[in-house]
Parts: structure tokens; C-alpha cells; sequence
């Protein structure tokens, strides 16, 4: 085996490696797990100015 049939087999594996990747991240029954995890800020938000909103009143 000489380097370049390495450095293929490596090329190969990396590609398939991402194509995996791209059909899991495209796959429609993930979507709805990325949608909550990409708003699950905006309720860590909500929940934290409740909290100050509490403690202002408090004063």
C-alpha cells in the first residue's frame, strides 16, 4: 500500500463521513428537535426576566 491509495481510502471515508452528517441534519424527523433547541433561548430569556421582574418588585 503507497501513500496515495491512503490518502484515497481517507477521502472516501471523509466524504461518506459528511454526506452521513448532511442526511441526518436534513432528515425531516429531526426538525422538530432543531426548532426547539433553536428557540429554546428565547424561553431561557422569558424565564429570566420573569426572575428580575420578581426582584424588582420586591424592592
Amino acid at each position: 500500500m503507497d501513500i496515495g491509495l491512503l490518502r484515497g481510502i481517507f477521502t472516501v471515508l471523509i466524504f461518506a463521513l459528511f454526506i452521513i452528517i448532511v442526511v441526518w441534519a436534513y432528515n425531516k424527523n429531526r426538525k422538530s428537535s432543531f426548532d426547539e433547541a433553536a428557540n429554546s433561548i428565547f424561553d431561557e430569556n422569558e424565564n429570566k426576566n420573569d426572575k428580575v421582574n420578581t426582584n424588582k418588585g420586591d424592592n
